[in-house]
């Protein structure tokens, strides 16, 4: 009886973190935003000490060179954990389940919270920006590139899109997805017109093979077996195409990876990579292709657009013959659904010091720091409407040939593109894996039949 009734305990506490997480009040210490009254006020927490855990990152360089003024305006002394990104995510999953408080704030993207928040570990920050005794009038949340502030919510309920809900976090940076190309690889192989198009790509493509001689190549994207290979140029083409990644049918979630658009998307995207990737491919993150790409290896760079303007900013040796253009869609003028990654700074639920926490990610989203940071630093692409008003910001973008006008093409409709559901890391590792031996050829006979291996296994994680 003691075994049954402990086993018992143990469902109902599963059942309500789970409940929680389906759009209810998270986990933790209760909101610090339902308390506070009274004038707003930067020593409001004077004398706490808090805890951040930041990724590494311009940003987060740009936070660490201002954290004396922070103190010695609020009075709360900070304590930054920073992390490359490749240990990053783990670091802070493994902090957040222990449920200690620690971190109070940290850095994340988008996909990350849909897990971090049914598992109750993110506080709803909807209370903070309402609240004007904890919110500085000067604040402006409706200064942020809306489609990147309204990203960060979501109810909770797998299948369902963000936009509603809780607010999960604040934007710091973001990235769409557009096509960097070196012009002299394209003068260099005759090729007089960007490519608008597939087809178009694919044809540049062929001219560019061993541009600039032995190990150089025509296109660099991701390729290493990593959630962070899909989410780039692979989701963008896949939403270019019609694709969808999941759909709620029959009240569950069902894979879509099988879907006639998936396999015409991955049939091209195949041939891309077998036509013109690095012979690497396998084992390339983002920082990889930005290297080749700089150094001259790739003729062109297919990624985000924040690290495409790192490139010229570098002033590497490649660096005065770098363009920068949309991405490529099946028909010149086709609208471009570009995927969105945002940089952001969630609130742990469990923390002890919510008030100072808020302070702090107040100070380092507003205007002034995001201005700053975008201008002084390489805080790319910035969150703030104003920021790309400013004659300074345009000042030193203006060396970023069509970046800027890019940028204005693909922003209107970059969305994420993904469905959000708490299993995105198992299955989108996946994904990358089946990718893997689509090019590699040797697993399965054709593109249907590696896409429905993988929409099985895809049906099978998000139900368990």
């Amino acid at each position: 009886m003691k075994k049954v009734l402990a086993v018992g305990v143990l469902l109902l506490a599963a059942a309500g973190m789970v409940f929680a997480g389906g759009g209810s009040q998270s986990g933790g210490t209760g909101s610090a935003a339902a308390t506070a009254t009274g004038a707003f006020d930067w020593k409001r927490a004077s004398g706490s000490e808090i805890t951040v855990f930041m990724v590494q990152h311009p940003t987060q360089e740009s936070i660490v060179t201002k954290l004396a003024e922070f103190t010695a305006t609020t009075g709360i002394k900070v304590n930054i954990s920073v992390t490359p990104e490749a240990n990053y995510f783990d670091q802070v999953s493994n902090s957040l389940s222990s449920r200690s408080g620690t971190p109070d704030l940290f850095m994340s993207g988008v996909y990350q919270l849909w897990d971090y928040y049914t598992a109750g570990n993110v506080e709803d920050l909807t209370a903070y920006l309402g609240n004007p005794s904890l919110t500085n009038s000067a604040y402006e949340p409706g200064d942020f590139v809306p489609s990147a502030f309204n990203s960060l919510k979501w109810d909770g309920v797998a299948g369902h899109p963000v936009g509603t809900g809780a607010h999960l976090a604040i934007p710091l940076g973001m990235e769409l997805y557009t096509l960097a190309y070196n012009q002299r690889a394209f003068d260099k192989a005759g090729i007089t017109k960007v490519p608008e198009t597939y087809d178009e790509l694919l044809a540049a493509i062929d001219k560019l093979k061993g541009w600039n001689g032995p190990g150089s190549y025509a296109i660099a994207v991701r390729g290493a077996r990593d959630w962070g290979t899909i989410h780039p140029a692979y989701m963008t083409t896949y939403k270019n195409f019609g694709a969808t990644d999941f759909a709620v049918e029959g009240g569950k979630l069902v894979s879509k990876l099988n879907s006639p658009e998936s396999v015409a998307m991955n049939t091209f995207f195949v041939d891309m990579i077998k036509r013109g990737g690095s012979p690497q491919w396998s084992s390339k993150y983002w920082y990889d292709c930005e290297v080749d790409f700089e150094n001259g290896q790739a003729a062109m760079f297919w990624d985000a657009s924040n690290v495409q303007a790192q490139t010229i900013f570098k002033n590497m040796p490649e660096s005065p013959y770098i363009k920068y253009t949309t991405s490529p869609t099946a028909k010149a003028g086709d609208t471009i659904n570009s995927n969105y990654w945002i940089w952001s700074m969630a609130m742990n639920s469990y923390s002890k010091q919510k008030t100072a926490a808020w302070l702090f990610l107040q100070y380092f989203s507003s205007k002034d720091f995001l201005l700053e940071a975008s201008v002084k630093s390489n805080n790319m692409d910035p969150v703030r409407t104003s920021i790309y008003n400013n004659a300074d910001f345009q000042k030193k973008i203006s060396i970023l040939p069509n970046w800027y006008a890019s940028w204005q093409k693909t922003v209107p409709t970059t969305k994420v593109q993904f469905t959000p559901q708490p299993a995105f890391f198992q299955t989108t590792y996946e994904w990358a894996a089946t990718l893997q031996d689509l090019v590699a050829g040797t697993k399965y006979k054709t593109i249907k039949e590696g896409l429905d291996a993988l929409k099985a296994l895809q049906d099978k994680m998000v139900q368990e």
